[in-house]
């Protein structure tokens, strides 16, 4: 997927990802790559907050992504920032944005939070 996580804390995660390589048939970014970088990004977040409550092991059980833009290539870049921190659940907010700052997908992911 060519991720790289450039910034990361439980209250924002920024992350790229290239579009090449990440493509479907017509050669368009892959609804399904967006889905990918939303949830990693927002994964990471789920993580470090259930790592300062004890429950460091976040599991996605809900994921949605509206694309709203295609593209055939640059680099794509999600910032995830959370709705809600809480003690079993956490959920944020991802918004995708092309190399213009425009918006290709909003996500939303929400983490079940566990202990180790």
């Amino acid at each position: 997927m060519g991720i790289v996580i450039l910034e990361a804390a439980p209250e924002r995660v920024v992350g790229t990802m290239p579009v090449e390589g990440n493509t479907q048939p017509m050669g368009l970014l892959h609804g399904g790559a967006s889905a990918v970088l939303a949830e990693t990004l927002g994964s990471f977040g789920a993580v470090m907050h259930g790592s300062t409550i004890g429950r460091p092991l976040a599991v996605g059980v809900d994921l949605n992504a509206t694309h709203h833009k295609g593209l055939r290539g640059g680099t794509v870049t999600g910032v995830a920032t959370p709705v809600h921190l809480g003690g079993t659940i956490a959920t944020y907010d991802i918004v995708i944005t092309d190399e213009k700052g425009d918006r290709v997908c909003t996500a939303r992911l929400t983490c079940l939070l566990r202990g180790a």
